[in-house]
């Protein structure tokens, strides 16, 4: 990760085109029905959709990384993220396209009527490696390879995207840049991993130097906004990346399983939190949690991001608990209970703990990123590799970040505290996976 990164005038100029077009959604059913049985042809379409898709998600974050208000962005680490977004945007841009025979090519252009497709990605800023004409405009298809500013009217996105490639024998060429791509985006994912403690740090530094105890809801909106494009960008990343290199299993298509078992998944979500309790405080048996669920429930999700939330949830609940009766009283905590059901169109868990609740004036501020007690300590520097492996305590960005998690493929997260006794917490998960992610 080179430290000295700047941002040249001419590649501002680039990032403020690219985010001049707007960003493309996808949906989870598109994700699994396009990523089962991919050929070398369907992944190179994909690295393709991706070469287009990602650069534009980039462009939009880095523009409003430089455009912060309350002088927001003038802070040390918020820069720093700029950077890394500014410098992930530019190997993007820049990174060679496949040169493919004619026959190939002519391959990847036919598309069938009853074939998925992904949606079409503007702003298709790329020459067309498949046609080998000059556009209208008379632009030649020469160039450095990322067609920049030559717009060109070419084969719709979707169909050059998505035609049936099963039956072609694919030239080495296409192996080589699928396998160059992948490196270039698992590279990318690991230059952001430490992205959420980052921007944390930087609005802590922004609390310092305004004196401030809580953010505004302005700067609150923003977070919303970053963070849940953050997950969009990480999880195009992460289906891709799996898709080229894990091994074919019966029930995933890359990180989606189809059969996602809710069962197991709060299960383990529920042993993980019992474990984090009882390591903090020193106890050799923390609260009770009692799961009721149908054993054999499964729907099409992302098990990471469920498990994430559970995890999240299950903690808070925890720590209520035993803050409230003290660790001394292992045997006689009130046991937590977690309900799963299955609705037409939601999968709705909830989480109920006699924990003390919460007083209604301070429901609106735990949505509020940074709504903890841990304002003297800078974050834990450990604590960049995830954005969940929080400690105990975490640093407020647990119920927040989990509600973005649930967002993103068209559920939600929703608490009703009962002040004096305990809190509910509910989440839904949109069970027809037919929602796009929610592009900020």
């Amino acid at each position: 990760m080179s430290a000295g990164f700047r941002i040249t005038p001419a590649l501002w100029d680039k990032i403020h085109h690219f985010a001049s077009f707007p960003q493309t959604g996808v949906s989870l059913q598109q994700m699994v029905l396009f990523g089962q049985n991919p050929s070398q042809g369907t992944l190179l379409k994909a690295s393709q959709f991706l070469a287009e898709e990602l650069p534009v998600r980039l462009a939009h974050r880095v523009k409003e990384l430089d455009e912060l208000p309350h002088n927001l962005s003038d802070m040390p680490s918020i820069k720093k993220v700029k950077n890394w977004y500014a410098q992930s945007f530019e190997e993007l841009v820049s990174f060679p396209q496949v040169i493919l025979p004619t026959d190939i090519r002519q391959a990847l252009m036919v598309s069938r009527p009853e074939e998925v497709t992904l949606p079409e990605s503007k702003p298709n800023l790329f020459n067309d490696p498949y046609s080998s004409h000059t556009s209208h405009h008379g632009h030649s298809n020469g160039g450095n390879g990322n067609g920049f500013n030559k717009l060109k009217l070419r084969v719709p996105m979707e169909r050059r995207y998505y035609a049936n490639t099963n039956n072609v024998k694919w030239p080495p060429e296409v192996q080589d840049y699928n396998k160059r791509f992948t490196k270039l985006l698992e590279h990318i994912k690991s230059r952001h991993d430490p992205t959420v403690t980052t921007v944390a740090q930087g609005v802590l530094e922004w609390k310092r130097s305004q004196n401030a105890k809580h953010i505004g809801l302005d700067m609150q909106a923003w977070l919303d906004r970053f963070y849940l494009s953050r997950i969009g960008i990480r999880f195009l990343i992460g289906q891709h990346v799996a898709l080229n290199t894990q091994q074919a299993h019966a029930d995933y298509v890359g990180i989606i399983c189809t059969k996602a078992n809710v069962h197991d998944i709060v299960q383990e979500a529920i042993e993980n939190a019992r474990f984090v309790c009882e390591e903090h405080y020193a106890m050799f048996k923390g609260p009770p949690v009692q799961l009721i669920c149908p054993k054999d429930l499964s729907f099409p999700y992302v098990p990471g991001h469920l498990s994430h939330i559970c995890f999240e949830l299950l903690k808070n609940s925890l720590r209520a608990v035993v803050e409230r009766y003290g660790a001394d009283q292992e045997d006689n905590f009130p046991p937590i209970k977690v309900v799963v059901v299955e609705g037409k169109e939601d999968i709705t868990i909830k989480i109920s703990d006699e924990g003390g609740g919460i007083p209604r004036s301070a429901i609106p501020l735990i949505w509020t990123y940074m709504y903890t007690t841990m304002e003297s300590k800078a974050i834990d520097k450990d604590f960049q590799t995830n954005d969940f492996k929080a400690p105990m305590a975490g640093f407020g960005y647990g119920l927040p970040l989990s509600r973005l998690y649930a967002r993103y493929f068209g559920g939600d997260l929703r608490l009703i505290a009962m002040d004096g006794f305990g809190t509910d917490v509910y989440i839904h998960l949109n069970r027809l996976s037919s929602s796009r992610e929610p592009l900020p």
